[in-house]
């Protein structure tokens, strides 16, 4: 019996059911991951208990001199990783760090380009729901109907137009590689900034199997929680002339006071990204969403640009009759998680959408392989094709408890 057992039932009872959950269900949030018991560890550990505002060797308090090198190997692993002039740990998430960002490198109310929402972009790149789109005159770019991919010729010519001071590349459900090096030419053109949010690739760029954006924008932010298989937190690249604007940024303008344990297991996260194992790992990923991909098309599913180069696929729903939120509702009683996710020129609701997204690197973390993916998009096709047949969703939800039954989540006991 764990210690929280004996002294919190209720609580211990809930996280149990949490764990049964993970367990049981078969997880397609292309922004989740699962991570080793070494990250657990260093993430659950005593370095909960220290305070340590300021940066290694320029502290607020005493008593950092361990935390000190535990954050300076998170940063030199962190630069060997991305081959970076400049790196940051200390952001708390993903959102704090474009947050930071922004701080560090424009004004309130100055000119900003970012991809819509809508198109595959992020709430923090401009969304009026958001700090930076209430912050900022964010101008959005999106992607061709014809190609459902980036309109380059489109971003070159609103940057023309309205000449910004940043722009902001990056997207958390685009499935297509990235032209970083056609960015920094529009940037250049401009005379802006640019700035690369990696969150959703950071593990495939960190093996070179997605090109990278280090060489060519000023700022890079990202999650550690997603392809990188790391604890949910955040981190800030950036070319050396920048480093001071950004660690001012993120401390002590943005945040106070650093989470160690989680800086802790980034630094743990980090070093497993540096091991030869962790290209196949994303290799596999990359495989897996190439074949769920294919196997969702062959079986009538339209994908949005018409297939995936990353951990990703955009479904449209469109034509099934089902909404987004009628197929996560779905597809989650049965036990595959996903999320619904608007489409590009929806004509549904952001709540309700037009589409799901899928991504396998939690399904690959679990040692789903090919077979297991036209497996589970067999399951994915019967469930929306079926939406609300109880017959249906009982048999496909014993045969998902079997697969998961069979491959165990690594670092859940």
């Amino acid at each position: 019996m764990s210690y929280l057992q004996k002294t919190d039932q209720e609580l211990s009872r809930i996280i149990e059911l949490e764990k049964k959950r993970q367990l049981e269900t078969i997880n397609l949030i292309a922004s989740e991951n699962y991570t080793s018991k070494a990250v657990l560890e260093a993430q659950g550990s005593f370095l909960t208990d220290k305070y340590a505002e300021g940066y290694p060797h320029h502290r607020h308090y005493g008593g950092c001199e361990n935390v000190d090198e535990i954050e300076t190997l998170a940063l030199e692993r962190l630069k060997k990783l991305y081959k970076a002039d400049h790196a940051n740990v200390q952001p708390h998430a993903g959102a704090q760090a474009n947050m930071a960002a922004y701080f560090a490198l424009l004004n309130y109310g100055d000119a900003v380009m970012g991809m819509k929402l809508e198109h595959g972009g992020h709430m923090t790149h401009g969304d009026q729901i958001t700090f930076s789109g209430r912050s900022y005159n964010f101008v959005h770019y999106g992607i061709s109907k014809e190609t459902e991919r980036i309109d380059y010729d489109e971003v070159e010519q609103l940057a023309i137009e309205h000449k910004p001071k940043l722009i902001v590349a990056g997207a958390s459900a685009y499935p297509r590689i990235i032209d970083f090096e056609r960015f920094r030419a529009i940037a250049d053109k401009v005379g802006a900034k640019l700035m690369v949010d990696m969150a959703h690739i950071a593990g495939l760029i960190a093996v070179g199997l997605h090109p990278t954006p280090v060489p060519y924008a000023d700022v890079v932010t990202s999650t550690t929680h997603k392809t990188l298989r790391g604890p949910r937190s955040a981190f800030i690249l950036c070319r050396k002339e920048l480093a001071h604007e950004i660690d001012h940024a993120v401390f002590p303008e943005m945040q106070g006071g650093p989470l160690v344990h989680a800086i802790a297991a980034k630094a743990a996260c980090f070093y497993e990204a540096l091991q030869p194992s962790f290209y196949d790992y994303q290799k596999t990923v990359l495989d897996n969403a190439l074949t769920l991909a294919k196997e969702l098309q062959r079986d009538g599913l339209r994908l949005v640009s018409g297939g995936t180069d990353n951990h990703l696929i955009l479904v449209d729903l469109t034509r099934t009759g089902v909404t987004g939120m009628e197929a996560q509702e779905a597809l989650e009683r049965v036990g595959i998680v996903v999320n619904r996710n608007s489409i590009p020129f929806d004509t549904q609701s952001t709540w309700t959408t037009g589409g799901i997204r899928v991504g396998t690197p939690a399904a690959t973390t679990r040692g789903f392989r090919q077979t297991e993916m036209k497996q589970i998009a067999a399951w994915i096709i019967k469930v929306i094709r079926h939406v609300g047949d109880k017959a249906v969703e009982t048999k496909v939800k014993e045969e998902v408890k079997q697969l998961c039954s069979r491959s165990p989540i690594p670092s859940i006991d």
